[in-house]
């Protein structure tokens, strides 16, 4: 099965951007990603595309996903058929904001790591 591009327009710290990432990592997925945190361009960009502001939003294959979660993505590539089912996890959330925790560290000016 060929891999799809893909380019994932994320934030640095987001629950729904760590289940993105999740689910890319869970079906071996190569992606470009675009830290819209750390670089305004790529916010501008995104937003161009995909005609609205909520991330996270994932092109794949020219298509854009707009504001998706990483239950989404796993279901459109699914159902895109660009892979097949897996028997991998994932031990992040794929459908989840950040926790309360992770929103206080945040606003400490803390970096939080997110596992994928």
């Amino acid at each position: 099965m060929e891999k799809p591009t893909i380019t994932a327009y994320l934030k640095t710290q987001c629950g729904w951007s760590g289940g993105v990432r999740a689910v890319l990592k869970k079906y071996d997925l190569p992606y470009t990603e675009k830290d819209i945190i750390i670089n305004p361009a790529f916010r501008w960009e995104m937003e161009q595309k995909s005609g609205q502001p909520l991330s996270p939003c994932v092109e794949v294959n020219g298509v854009m996903v707009a504001d998706i979660s990483g239950e989404e993505l796993e279901r459109y590539l699914l159902q895109e058929g660009l892979v097949g089912n897996s028997d991998k996890t994932t031990n992040v959330p794929l459908n989840a904001a950040c926790s309360d925790a992770e929103h206080a560290a945040m606003a400490r000016g803390e970096t939080l790591k997110f596992k994928a």
